[in-house]
């Protein structure tokens, strides 16, 4: 028996027995645990992916997140305005159904659940020769009328108005301004938003184009309203892009400016950070994609435009938003780089020179404007700005209720806006004469072509008018930093509404081709030291005793020594 037992071997089982028991095993259990498996591991994805807080804000029974403020120790806006606002020291808490910032941002941009109702729209031309749909909505609008062309919209004593500068490819059309005209104008107040220029189903009438830094197109409009209705206070809503022109705007011009208040949206801010994190995720580079989808249709609406001005073949190739700027905005902006484009006119360097009340709302958890383009330090030392930024909320989205019918922001900057109108703390334009002009020379006589930080150019002419076309072409020529200016042929501008307009050239690269007039340089310098010495001639004598002494030992040596040469021969 020994010997039989020595006899059995033990056979090791093959790797492809294993596999047959393994899956053996597999197939006796259900398929619909498979399934379940499946969906878990689905929605575990998902959950991380879009970033979903549904069961942090499970746990917190929905109370929503208190919102954080960064403003200025000695902040009198803060404390007299912000601190009296009941839904900005509240708390914000998301749509259940929609707690994450891409479903969020999805949401608004494809549902949204707008309010319907009609605009006004007024043609705008401006002085360049461009149009701008201005479509307006009052209190008796959101009650039910007929859209219809109304210039009497524009005329109504006191009544409040704000204006609000769009996004990126948005429109009057789109369901976040729907929300905040309908809103608005339900308060009483008077709305007009200003559309970019090519957007509202207008023609591009000129050779200029809007970007994110162009702010001349806002200007104008202000200058406009505040002299069509120069008792009713003036305020400012900028979203998303609009919101940095809108910064951009206020650093610009500083003090001098029609408007009592403004609010900044979800604003990119460093347009250099937001394309570095646009490009860092998978999920963010889907909207980097749609983004420049849109911008392409936006292109297509005016296509020979673009094909004349731009790169055609590469804004049909484009892939992301700064292959756009790069065959679009930067040509058409006359910008060496898109890097260039970016620093020039991203918004957080004019914080420090905004000296108007100023609210900027963010999400923390914004998609597109990420949180490292904030301006944190510059807003905290500038007693005009109060930075709210909120934990969730996506991009302009901030829906609110069970079935997210409203949006946050809007009446957060509504309140802000009412109570600042009420208070002693709202900006009142303060009467600045004609800046003085040592050098009064043809030089600085008009007719111009203002070339601007932005890339863009625009018609300027100093002579006596009787519309805004002067006190705007002064304000340009005051209150912009790096602007040359190149003398064209004569040209009178004007700021005429719902009738035809001229093409008149807005590209740096059409300007060159004017013919060259030749500057006097020798002429105002003569007059200007004739002016000093006029003024005071003690001084300048003065002056010339100094340098006369203090160089002659330097002179005298080299004179001593070119003539003893010469005596020596």
């Amino acid at each position: 028996m020994d010997c039989n037992c020595s006899n059995l071997q033990l056979i090791p089982p093959s790797p492809s027995n294993n596999y047959k028991l393994l899956f053996q095993s597999l197939s006796q259990i259900p398929i619909h645990h498979y399934a379940l498996a499946t969906a878990f591991a689905l929605i575990c994805f998902l959950y991380n992916f879009l970033e979903i807080h549904f069961l942090q804000d499970l746990f917190t029974a929905f109370s929503g997140s208190a919102v954080d403020f960064t403003y200025n120790s000695s902040s009198q806006i803060y404390d007299a305005v912000v601190s009296k606002c009941r839904i900005l020291q509240g708390r914000y808490s998301v749509t259940p159904w929609l707690s994450s910032p891409h479903l969020q941002t999805v949401f608004l941009n494809f549902f949204g659940n707008p309010p319907i109702f009609k605009y006004k729209r007024q043609l705008f031309n401006t002085p360049d020769g461009g149009t701008i749909a201005l479509d307006w909505l009052t209190y008796s609008d959101v009650c039910g009328s007929t859209f219809h062309v109304n210039d009497d919209v524009t005329k109504d004593g006191s009544t409040p108005i704000v204006v609000v500068i769009p996004g990126l490819t948005s429109d009057s059309s789109s369901p976040y301004l729907k929300h905040l005209a309908y809103h608005t104008a339900k308060r009483g107040w008077k709305v007009v938003i200003s559309n970019h220029r090519g957007l509202g189903g207008v023609s591009i009438t000129s050779d200029c184009f809007y970007n994110a830094g162009w702010t001349e197109d806002a200007r104008t409009v202000v200058n406009y309203v505040h002299k069509k209705n120069p008792e009713a206070p003036l305020f400012l809503i900028g979203t998303s892009i609009g919101a940095n022109v809108l910064v951009k705007y206020l650093g610009e011009d500083g003090e001098n400016i029609p408007v009592a208040g403004a609010v900044a949206i979800c604003s990119p801010w460093d347009l250099l950070i937001g394309d570095r994190f646009i490009t860092r995720k998978r999920v963010q580079k889907f909207y980097d994609k749609a983004l420049a989808v849109g911008l392409q249709g936006y292109a297509k609406l005016h296509q020979p435009l673009f094909a004349r001005l731009a790169n055609w073949e590469g804004i049909e190739k484009s892939l992301s938003i700064r292959d756009f700027d790069n065959h679009a905005t930067r040509i058409v902006g006359n910008y060496e780089t898109v890097d260039t484009y970016y620093r020039r006119c991203s918004s957080s360097i004019y914080v420090q020179s905004v000296l108007i009340p100023l609210l900027c709302i963010s999400a923390l958890d914004d998609p597109l404007c990420t949180r490292e383009a904030i301006p944190w330090d510059e807003c905290r030392a500038n007693k005009n700005v109060v930075l709210a930024t909120v934990k969730h909320g996506g991009h302009l989205a901030f829906f609110e209720g069970i079935t997210a019918s409203r949006l946050w922001w809007v009446g957060a900057a509504n309140e802000f806006l009412d109570v600042l109108l009420s208070s002693p703390f709202k900006h009142v334009q303060k009467k600045i004469s004609t800046p003085n002009k040592l050098l009064d020379s043809s030089i600085d006589q008009g007719p111009y072509l203002n070339i601007t930080e932005d890339g863009m150019v625009a018609a300027s002419n100093n002579e006596p008018t009787t519309d805004d076309a002067e006190e705007i072409h002064v304000r340009q020529d005051t209150h912009h930093v790096g602007r040359d200016r190149v003398p064209v042929k004569k040209k009178q501008n004007e700021l005429v509404t719902n009738t035809g307009s001229g093409g008149s050239s807005c590209n740096a690269q059409t300007a060159s081709a004017h013919n060259p007039v030749p500057l006097d340089v020798l002429t105002p310098l003569k007059r200007y030291v004739g002016q000093l010495s006029r003024q005071n001639r003690l001084s300048i004598w003065l002056l010339v005793y100094i340098a006369i002494t203090t160089s002659w030992p330097l002179v005298g040596s080299a004179l001593s020594l070119v003539f003893g040469k010469r005596l020596r021969r």
